[in-house]
């Protein structure tokens, strides 16, 4: 099965699928990026990193369309100028950060240009601050400003049951005043309702010009389910969970052997070639 011939933008998840564990694109997703460019089909990224996370990435790949940080809570340009916010609203951020703890995890909170942990030493700190580059601040609390410019709260464990429980328990407690997902087994993501990637897909697709059954997605989290509803043609990551296999058109092979680059090969050059 490949991609319809009218595909116009490849909206692409980052981590667990653009890159591997190493978080460096491979020779062979640069030379995919360059095959989308030539075959007329833009490029643009959407992470539950916050924008500046996806900086290192503009260039190698000659972005040019918006960045969409926070699972969408930030739209920016690629010099990462802001076009659109969608932060958390305080009361919301501020029962996210209870129920989170109430359920034993870490809790995280991303700003839009800074994040906060309540130890250096915590769980995947030390692996994010290679992923972001950016050190965190260290606080045991946050402060009332944090919490009413908060884009991100992430609830963190080992436990990948005990995420999956508090997914549940955060979505029942926070309602419709939050989006609640998993981006990994690990990471527990609250955003603003409006920060999700199916919402992302309408945005882009608004912007130009085209509709969103035009846009091809591809992803490996839970979190990337949304848009793969809103898009013409999905592509889960073959390391993703079976239900996100089971929500996709098609699943390429694992981020740890390119399968993002095999995947735009397969089902979306070979259809406009065709």
């Amino acid at each position: 099965m490949t991609a319809p011939r009218d595909i116009r933008l490849l909206l692409s998840d980052v981590d667990g699928t653009l890159v591997g564990h190493d978080k460096v694109l491979s020779q062979a997703a640069l030379d995919a990026a360059r095959g989308l460019r030539a075959a007329g089909i833009e490029l643009a990224l959407t992470s539950s990193r916050p924008v500046f996370g996806l900086r290192m990435l503009v260039e190698p790949l000659a972005v040019t369309l918006p960045l969409a940080g926070f699972n969408g809570g930030v739209l920016a340009n690629p010099d990462l100028s802001v076009i659109e916010r969608h932060p958390i609203a305080p009361g919301a951020a501020r029962q996210a950060v209870e129920v989170l703890a109430k359920q034993g995890l870490d809790v995280w909170l991303y700003t839009e240009d800074a994040w906060i942990v309540p130890k250096a030493d915590g769980p995947h700190v030390a692996r994010e601050t290679f992923i972001l580059q950016t050190d965190p601040e260290v606080a045991t609390a946050f402060t009332d400003d944090q919490l009413g410019n908060a884009f991100k709260i992430v609830g963190v464990s080992d436990d990948h049951a005990l995420v999956a429980r508090s997914e549940a328990a955060a979505q029942a407690a926070l309602g419709e005043t939050a989006s609640a997902t998993r981006s990994e087994p690990h990471f527990l993501d609250v955003t603003n309702p409006e920060a999700n990637k199916g919402a992302v897909v309408d945005r882009l697709a608004r912007r130009l010009g085209i509709s969103p059954r035009q846009i091809a997605t591809i992803g490996d989290g839970q979190n990337d389910v949304l848009m793969f509803r809103r898009g013409g043609f999905s592509i889960a990551m073959g390391n993703a969970a079976d239900a996100v296999k089971a929500a996709a058109d098609v699943v390429a092979d694992s981020n740890e052997d390119d399968g993002w680059a095999k995947a735009v090969t397969r089902f979306l050059l070979r259809a406009k070639a065709a």
